[in-house]
Order: structure tokens, then C-alpha cells, then sequence
């Protein structure tokens, strides 16, 4: 792990960021408060419905069924579900035993989940039989001692008693293991202590308008940010908890309407799929009465949409790593809210280096990468941690993000930001999404293809369209895009953002008849 500079430790502490309590703590405090609030799941394979008191129940009998087999605190437990209520009890139960917690993705496939299983080497590992089209290979997690499968075994670990209170751990161990959602590499390793997720949990809540009404998450709770939004915060609010397991715009327009639920925001691909679906009404308005940007490029033209629309629209920036940077209120000036990332959170420090990359340190940054050579690549002797991302800062402090380091188009010795092409991209009509990647270009290296998701009942642009709207919108030559591809959907990761790398690689092997400037 990272050494932490013992100045900011004791900052922290003062300021009361770090604090005594564990998650353990955290959980048990808030489930006393609000032991009736209802808990649902909205699945055609699993549903459920009960309260807070009645899955911390569960997670108590499961907590006292792991201790009786030896485990408890600094152990590892894994689990990979979709978003069901043994989610829930396994990551609580957790806490109670003050364990290290593992959530995996629920679709990753057998290599991800081979890699996460050999770096972690858990104690116990709760996962499932089946999920639609997914399974999930029982020779994975063969040398794992305590297994629990959903649907067949799991209620085997509960114990008739429940487990009272929590077990003690020091609040600067390692709380939690996330592993990043692998837009750039296979997944890394992020830990966690008490510490820094106990302050993300208060932090991000202090963000939510306190009249954001009854949630739904969608994001996987085996993703970091879609964890913390249906285990922890909901708690910590005694607000009720609603999960989805599959992300559909029309389950989820009726969701809105039929139970009243909410939409909050999330990854750019969440609203635009409601928005764009010919489901959505004038009805679902209040159901989205504010939409929390944030984990993925946020396109100027979507933010001026909703908020001509009527949304209330604020973005926020940060990663597995350093889970928020920077943020808008939702009382914030129109401007900053719509085309910025933010400004610097309560403990938060940002600063840019020569390059423009952005360097950040606070009470929320993690205890660096479960590969050694990882943490000290990305963080260095002072606290700050080396994002890789591109960004500016105004003269209020508000924070914009430009690009990624490593998603620059270097075209001919000249540096693009697919950023700036993406968001000329979505302003033509008929365009739903696009991105912008290199592709090998023999004389220069890179050139630039544009790769677009059209709405219904739109043509793909051809490339003199497309000329055509670059040279209206002001872009200089030498940044327009030189092929143009359409696609029904993007490889994305689980919580929504969309995998460049995969679609980078799908162009290298196409053949040549693809569209291609002179």
C-alpha cells in the first residue's frame, strides 16, 4: 500500500473525515434507525420485498454462520451476484465481521473472475447458479474453502442465531477490494480502508438533493459506485432501497410511473437510453427531476438537453481510485453545473501538472493497488495521485475534463482530443452516442474514426455530411473524423461506460471495405 504523508493523516482527523467508525459501525447504526424501511428487488428472477431489519437479519445469520467457520476480521470475502438481496446480506455480513469485501461484477466472464479470485485468494465466495444467458463455472472458485451459491447452498452458511454488533478492526485496514472496470487494461485491484469509504459513503450523500424521492440503482452492485449508492448510502439516509437486475428503459419508464420511483443520474448512457426510448412521456418528468452526471464523458448537448427539458442536472468527477473529485451541487450556477466536472469536494485537493493531467489527494483516495508496481506508478511521495486524465480549471476553481492521456489521437505528430470530436459528433442529427478513437493510418500514424449509435429511423452520415457539419461547427481540418462507422450498441462495462479499447480493436481487424477520406 501507499504511504500516506502523516501530516494529511492528521488532517483528516481533525477535520473529522477519518473517523473511529468502521463500516461495521456505520451499517449497524444506521439499520437500527431506520429498521423499517422497505427493501425491494424488481427481477423477473429473483424479486423480493422486505425491510432493512429483515435482510439485516439475514445478513446476521450469515455473519454468525462465517464466523463459526473461522472467518473474521482482514479475511477475504468475495461475491459475485446481480442485484439481489443476498448481495446485500453478503456485503453486510461482511462488515459485521469486519472483512475485506470483494464485489465482482456479475457478468464478468470466467477470465475476469479467474484473475480477481488468484489476486485476491478469498476466504469465502458467494455467487450464483445461473443468470439468463450467464453461468457461473464452478471450477473458478474450486480452491476457494466456503462457498455459497444463490439458489442452491447459500441459506447452508446461515446460522439459526444471528451474529450481535460487529467485530473490531482498526478503521485504517483495508475495508474493501474494487476492481476497476477495465476501459483501459485487464482490471486492477483498488483497496479501501474504513477510512476513505466511510468518507466517500458521507461525502457522496451530502451531494444527493435530500428531495431526490424513492431511488432505483441499475448499476451493478458488484461496481464500485453502484455498491455504494444500494448498500451504504440508502442506509446511512434510512432512504428506501430499490434494485434493478437488468437495465431496461421500459421496465424502467414503468418502474417510474407505476411505483413512483426515481432516476438520479449516473453514466450519460442511463438517461439517454430513457429519453430516447418511445416510451418515454411527459409523465416520467418528475421521476427525473435531477440527473447526477458523472463516470463517463458528459456531452455538453445532453446536459443542455435535460436542462431544457426541465432537469436539474449537476456532474461530478472521479474514479475507483479517488471515487470524488470534483462535484456540482445541485444549487449551483447553471453554467458550472452543465459544462463543468465541478469543483474540489470538502477534503479534496486537485492540482494540474505541465502536461494538464490532474493530480488529486484526499480523505476518499484509496490505499493504492493490490499490484505493488501499480501503486507506485500512480502515486507518489507527497499523496497525490496521477489520474491520467486531461483537464482545466476556471478561475472559480471548477474542474473540466478534457480528454484521457492515453485517448489521445496523435495524427500526423499532432495531438487530438476525441473529447472535442465526440462532442461535435453529437450534435448531428439523428446521433445518440459516438466516440472517437485512432485508427492505424500508414502515413500518419493515427487518423481519426468516428463510430456512432443512431436513433431509430436515422442513416448512417456519410463522410461529406459528415464534412460538412465539422466544417460548420469550426473545427479545424486536420481533426475530422476520416471514417465513419454505425453500430447497434458498445461493448460497455458494468457500470455503462463504453469500452474504447474493444471498439479500437473491432476497427483494427475490419476489412477494407469501410468507409475511408482520401
Amino acid at each position: 500500500m501507499r504511504t500516506i504523508p502523516p501530516d494529511l493523516v492528521r488532517h483528516y482527523r481533525e477535520q473529522g473525515w477519518w473517523t473511529s467508525e468502521t463500516l461495521g459501525d456505520l451499517l449497524t447504526s444506521g439499520l437500527r434507525t431506520a429498521p423499517d424501511t422497505a427493501f425491494r428487488v424488481h427481477s423477473a428472477t429473483r424479486p423480493w420485498s422486505g425491510t432493512f431489519a429483515d435482510v439485516e437479519q439475514n445478513a446476521r445469520q450469515l455473519a454468525a454462520g462465517l464466523h463459526r467457520r473461522g472467518v473474521g476480521p482482514g479475511d477475504v470475502v468475495a461475491f459475485q451476484l446481480p442485484n439481489w438481496m443476498e448481495a446485500a446480506a453478503t456485503f453486510w455480513a461482511s462488515a459485521f465481521l469486519g472483512a475485506t469485501v470483494v464485489p465482482v461484477v456479475h457478468f464478468y466472464g470466467r477470465r475476469e473472475l479467474t484473475h480477481i479470485l488468484e489476486t485476491v485468494a478469498p476466504k469465502v465466495f458467494v455467487t450464483a447458479d445461473r443468470f439468463g444467458s450467464q453461468d457461473f463455472p464452478p471450477e473458478v472458485y474450486r480452491d476457494v474453502p466456503i462457498v455459497g451459491v444463490v439458489g442452491r447452498d447459500f441459506d447452508e452458511l446461515l446460522d439459526d442465531e444471528a451474529l450481535p454488533g460487529t467485530l473490531p478492526v482498526e478503521p485504517d485496514r483495508a475495508a474493501l477490494i474494487a476492481f476497476t472496470s477495465g476501459t483501459t487494461r485487464a482490471p486492477k485491484g483498488v483497496v479501501h480502508s474504513h477510512h476513505t469509504l466511510g468518507h466517500e459513503t458521507r461525502q457522496l450523500a451530502g451531494i444527493y438533493p435530500d428531495d431526490r424521492g424513492d431511488q432505483v440503482t441499475a448499476a451493478p452492485v458488484g461496481h464500485f459506485i453502484g455498491m455504494i449508492n444500494a448498500f451504504l448510502i440508502p442506509v446511512l439516509d434510512g432512504q428506501p432501497i430499490n434494485l434493478v437486475d437488468v437495465w431496461d428503459p421500459a421496465g424502467i419508464l414503468r418502474l417510474m410511473t407505476a411505483e413512483g420511483l426515481s432516476v438520479g443520474g449516473g453514466v450519460p448512457y442511463y438517461v439517454t437510453s430513457l429519453l430516447d426510448h418511445p416510451g418515454w412521456t411527459d409523465a416520467h418528468l418528475p421521476y427525473l427531476r435531477y440527473a447526477g452526471l458523472g463516470g463517463a464523458a458528459v456531452p455538453a448537448a445532453l446536459t443542455t438537453r435535460l436542462a431544457d427539458a426541465g432537469v436539474t442536472v449537476y456532474r461530478s468527477y472521479g474514479s475507483t481510485e479517488h471515487p470524488s473529485i470534483t462535484g456540482s451541487r445541485h444549487t449551483a450556477p447553471a453554467d458550472k453545473r452543465l459544462f463543468t466536472d465541478g469543483e474540489a469536494l470538502p477534503g479534496v485537493q486537485i492540482r494540474l501538472a505541465e502536461d494538464g493531467e490532474i493530480l488529486s489527494r484526499g480523505p476518499d483516495l484509496c490505499l493504492g493497488y493490490t499490484d505493488p508496481e501499480l501503486t507506485a506508478a500512480a502515486f507518489d511521495a507527497d499523496g497525490w495521485y496521477h489520474t491520467g486524465d486531461i483537464g482545466v480549471l476556471d478561475d472559480d476553481g471548477y474542474l473540466t475534463i478534457t480528454d484521457r492521456k492515453s485517448d489521445m489521437i496523435i495524427r500526423g505528430g499532432e495531438n487530438i482530443s476525441a473529447l472535442e470530436v465526440e462532442e461535435i459528433l453529437l450534435t448531428m442529427p439523428g446521433v445518440a452516442e459516438a466516440v472517437a478513437v485512432a485508427v492505424p493510418d500508414p502515413r500518419l500514424g493515427e487518423r481519426t474514426a468516428a463510430v456512432l449509435r443512431l436513433l431509430p429511423g436515422h442513416s448512417v452520415p456519410t463522410l461529406e455530411e459528415l464534412r460538412a457539419h465539422f466544417a460548420t461547427a469550426g473545427m479545424a481540418k486536420q481533426k475530422w473524423p476520416e471514417q465513419v462507422h454505425a453500430v447497434a450498441d458498445f461493448p460497455r462495462t458494468a457500470s455503462g461506460k463504453i469500452q474504447k479499447f474493444v471498439v479500437r480493436a473491432d476497427l483494427a481487424i475490419r476489412d477494407e471495405s469501410i468507409a475511408v477520406a482520401p
